[in-house]
């Protein structure tokens, strides 16, 4: 709220727009969000006169304005290429204002047909004015890595089935996805990591697309240095007590990441509200993202993330926009790499621009006692402190509930779900299986069986939407193997 109160009181500028927006969306929204894409960003608040006065959006138009704004920002022919945004609602002196924070774009963007800049406070239509789009194109080209196009690299040379999870994943969290009605190729495009130079006409796969979809080959190929480091160092501090180094494709790396801290990290039990939560998950899916997504793959420095006792950190080279230790009152979120920021969060594995931060400052003093520490330079760098423990204990509690159980399988089934809810598909993608087995069918059916788990919806046992979760008596049995 404060912030907002500072952006109205500062008026608009580069990077601040209003608009009345009382009962419909003003004809020069559009306009306005593909200038902030081809500037530096920016964010747009609905509900407010260009003067500053709040004049609010109808509450009985805002769901209604917010569907429109949605549908017409994934519509090619309004915003091209398409720009996956959301809307946040804000009630301000007893008047509801829409916020949309809009994220500098790695790409030019045309709104119906014409290319928009910013300037000061105004947007203008350059699309007739050549040099200004030319430097448009080459600012964007020289200042992103991660759209280099390698124009002999094409659909042949990527994983046709990472791109079906991909379009799986879209769809688990909105079944109306545009993916899910794109063939591949459509696909790639629309997640902008298909794209044609605009000066030698050449099309191809971007650096972005090899390393979120590409073959292990051509991902080694076209960036050699390209690894993350993962490794636990805690009695053999000279070297390391065990290691994974992941060479592989960035949807699968983030996997693998989030796989090493789980099997070393504890997990404490906590409660938010009636809900248990994950705060281990909760932190280190906004670093596993922040390694992948923030990175300059131009660098050859290799990305690490090292547990120790009672500390995580994690290197990872960066294209730096300030140096030393960020403060969240007043950092400030630059996009990295637009493009793999985008597509981690169309699958779900990264919030927001600037919320993932807030997420691990809120959780992090829980789970260590004191705020993670971040700290911007040529080399982007993560400090986590961690409960001091010997041993895992998840993995102590896992072996645990598989004596008690008499199955590796039952036991892994009931430590994923102990903190979100999952269905039968979730959980054979987290047990690496391609398909949902006949022996994970028993397992969860034994589980059920035994009243350890329940389902989410009894009353429809075969519906695609079901999921499964602990049982109060589960709780309990995790809660006495956890001690």
């Amino acid at each position: 709220m404060t912030d907002l109160k500072l952006l109205i009181k500062n008026g608009e500028s580069i990077s601040v727009e209003f608009k009345k927006c009382r009962n419909t969306l003003n004809k020069d929204v559009y306009e306005t969000v593909c200038a902030f894409l081809n500037r530096h960003g920016g964010d747009l608040l609905l509900g407010v006169s260009d003067a500053g006065e709040i004049t609010g959006v109808d509450l009985g138009r805002v769901e209604q304005i917010k569907k429109d704004f949605v549908t017409a920002i994934n519509n090619p022919q309004k915003i091209n290429p398409p720009s996956y945004l959301s809307i946040g609602e804000m009630e301000f002196e007893g008047k509801m204002i829409l916020h949309i924070f809009i994220p500098e774009s790695s790409q030019v963007h045309r709104c119906k047909g014409r290319i928009f800049d910013r300037n000061e406070d105004g947007d203008f239509d350059i699309t007739d004015h050549s040099q200004q789009v030319a430097e448009l194109y080459h600012r964007k080209q020289t200042t992103y890595s991660e759209n280099k196009i390698y124009p002999f690299v094409g659909l042949d040379d990527l994983r046709v089935d990472l791109i079906a999870k991909c379009r799986r994943l879209a769809s688990v969290w909105r079944e109306d996805h545009p993916w899910v009605h794109m063939d591949d190729l459509q696909l790639l495009k629309s997640a902008q990591i298909f794209q044609t130079d605009p000066e030698n006409g050449e099309s191809g796969v971007t650096l972005a697309g090899i390393l979120l979809l590409g073959k292990d080959s051509v991902i080694l190929s076209a960036v050699p240095h390209h690894r993350t480091d993962l490794i636990l160092r805690k009695v053999n501090i000279d070297r390391y007590d065990d290691r994974d180094l992941v060479t592989t494709n960035l949807v699968e790396s983030y996997e693998r990441i989030i796989a090493f801290v789980q099997k070393h990290l504890a997990d404490p039990f906590y409660l938010e509200g009636t809900n248990r939560i994950s705060i281990r998950d909760a932190i280190f899916r906004e670093v596993a993202s922040n390694i992948l997504i923030h990175r300059e793959y131009r660098n050859a420095f290799p990305a690490k993330l090292i547990i120790e006792h009672g500390l995580v950190r994690t290197e990872n080279s960066s294209n730096p926009h300030g140096f030393g230790i960020l403060d969240p009152a007043t950092f400030t979120p630059f996009p990295k790499n637009p493009v793999i920021a985008a597509f981690f969060r169309e699958i779900h594995r990264a919030d927001e621009l600037g919320s993932g931060m807030r997420t691990m400052m809120k959780y992090g003093n829980i789970y260590g006692d004191e705020d993670p520490e971040m700290i911007e330079g040529d080399i982007f760098r993560i400090n986590v402190k961690c409960p001091v423990f010997e041993g895992s204990q998840t993995a102590i509690t896992e072996s645990r509930l598989e004596s008690r159980l008499e199955s590796p399988l039952a036991a892994r089934i009931f430590v994923f779900i102990k903190d979100v809810e999952m269905g039968k598909a979730q959980l054979a993608e987290r047990l690496g299986h391609k398909t949902v087995s006949g022996e994970l069918h028993k397992q969860i059916r034994r589980l059920l069986d035994l009243e350890l788990i329940e389902m989410t919806i009894p009353e429809k046992p075969t519906s695609r939407l079901q999921k499964y979760r602990l049982t109060h008596m589960g709780i309990r049995l995790f809660e006495s193997m956890h001690k």
